[in-house]
């Protein structure tokens, strides 16, 4: 009996009933649309960070991201730890690739002043392989795969430290057994922010089990890319080993 009365007030009104159908259409419409396009927009920004300089997934040993603010630099896996890492991830047909990355702490002078920086040494081919949106933020190079002796440096460190494309800089650094050890490298290229996120620090061409060695241990994180199929697990992971 409602439900009759219902249709058959509808049925009277049927210019009001046609109006208010229309409102509503248009307001579940509005509203998928305001979801599609916020979830476009940040499925476009958390890729623009992954494939730029993050990886999809992270290895990290145990405690890391815990003191990702103290920006440490002696939290570093072992070289079995590394092997027994890339082994594993070797196997997994849906990892794309993977890379390792060296962080430590150095000098960088231009012979005429010196700052201290946060470096991260890389293998180019596996790292532009993980990351291929890298490629888009270094400028001025004449080839994104940079070599070795030669360095990548932030837009912002090289415009205060007046240094362009082609120079020569000095890397200080010291290493596990104290010694201080210098060398030359060449400036191939600059490279940008991402969407102001991260420091973006300088990149160098390195063998990562000679870098160990000399960095105090190993790799500090190791960089996966994914396929779709794996594209949906984004957080960082803890390594229990080491």
């Amino acid at each position: 009996m409602i439900l009759r009365m219902a249709v058959r007030n509808l049925l009277r009104y049927r210019r009001r009933t046609l109006l208010t159908a229309s409102l509503i259409t248009l307001g579940v419409v509005a509203v998928l649309l305001f979801l599609s396009v916020a979830g476009s927009f940040r499925s476009m920004m958390i890729g623009q960070i992954t494939d730029a300089m993050l990886g999809h997934q992270q290895v990290h040993r145990r405690g890391y991201v815990a003191s990702t603010d103290n920006l440490p630099l002696n939290l570093n896996l072992s070289s079995a730890a590394v092997e027994e890492i890339s082994s594993e991830l070797a196997k997994i047909k849906q990892v794309e690739a993977f890379s390792a990355r060296i962080k430590f702490g150095a000098m960088l002078s231009n012979y005429v002043e010196t700052s201290n920086i946060r470096l991260t040494a890389v293998v180019p081919e596996r790292e532009h392989a993980t990351v291929p949106l890298l490629a888009g933020r270094i400028q001025g190079a004449k080839s994104k795969l940079f070599t070795r002796g030669e360095l990548l440096i932030p837009e912002i460190l090289a415009q205060g430290m007046k240094v362009k494309i082609g120079d020569t800089v000095v890397l200080v650094a010291t290493n596990r057994e104290g010694s201080v050890n210098g060398k030359n490298f060449r400036v191939a290229g600059l490279v940008s922010r991402v969407f102001n996120f991260g420091r973006g620090g300088p990149f160098c061409a390195g063998r990562p089990k000679v870098w160990a060695v000399r960095g105090g241990g190993g790799a500090k994180r190791l960089a996966s890319r994914r396929n779709r199929l794996m594209r949906v697990a984004r957080e960082a992971m803890t390594w229990a080993g080491s």
